[in-house]
């Protein structure tokens, strides 16, 4: 069985948003653990922390939505 240049990219493409999705997961998670501590030891801060875990929610998110438009990019290339 032979693998194409084109299967063998496609392939990578797939590892990467794996690898892009579980990182924003893990990142995610981590953040909201951070703000929950945070919110229970400060509760009279929850309105800050919440707005800065929003924040930093959309960025994590940002970097995994690019993540995928590159790799589709990229082995859109590779097939065309």
């Amino acid at each position: 069985m032979e693998i194409t240049g084109i299967a063998f990219f496609s392939a990578l493409a797939v590892i990467g948003l794996a690898f892009a999705a579980f990182g924003s997961a893990l990142g995610q998670s981590r953040a909201a653990a951070a703000a929950m501590d945070a919110i229970w030891r400060q509760p009279e801060a929850a309105g800050r922390i919440q707005t800065a875990l929003i924040l930093s929610l959309a960025f994590i998110e940002s970097l995994t939505l690019f993540t995928f438009a590159l790799a589709f990019l990229f082995a859109g290339r590779v097939a065309g």
